[in-house]
């Protein structure tokens, strides 16, 4: 095969260790997960991963609005109707009117039934990834997760670099 004359076949010399690089092994595990609930969730439901995130959000926070859930769960507001469009439908949740444009959502008995099916799916997932650690262990995961969570408003600050990237960039 002959490469065009301005193709770089080489690894660039400064690059991340992807190894030892947390984002990607987070977004790894991440991926996994959803990648085995969602194609288990479809497959015996017809919903996916993201109708599962509304269903439990609301198991937990009954009344809850879609712009919280979609708070809550850190994920797109579109995402979050689109599934609450879906789970309407399907009679799984049912929408209240409230003052003004927002509706407070809640499970109906059929969206609590399939939050019952759906959740040994996700405790599974969990089961396995965590299957060679300690209860000690999962206890100081979750706790360094939670610190590095209470991180993220950080990475929401669009459009201004810090001293460490000015740096690099000049």
């Amino acid at each position: 095969m002959e490469l065009p004359p301005n193709a770089i076949a080489a690894p660039l010399p400064d690059v991340i260790d992807s190894n030892e690089f947390t984002p990607r092994l987070l977004s790894l595990l991440s991926n996994s997960l959803v990648w085995r609930e969602s194609s288990i969730l479809r497959a015996r439901f017809g919903l996916g991963t993201n109708d599962w995130r509304v269903i439990a959000a609301l198991a937990v926070r009954p009344g809850a609005m879609a712009s919280e859930i979609s708070e809550f769960l850190a994920m797109n507001k579109a995402i979050i109707s689109k599934s609450v469009g879906v789970l309407t439908d399907r009679g799984l949740i049912v929408q209240v009117e409230d003052t003004g444009r927002s509706r407070q959502l809640f499970l109906t008995p059929e969206g609590a039934e399939m939050h019952d099916a759906m959740l040994p799916i996700s405790l599974r997932g969990q089961e396995i990834i965590l299957g060679d650690l300690s209860d000690e262990e999962v206890t100081q995961l979750n706790q360094l997760l939670r610190r590095l969570l209470a991180r993220t408003p950080e990475l929401q600050v669009v459009g201004s670099l810090d001293d460490r990237e000015v740096a690099q960039d000049a």
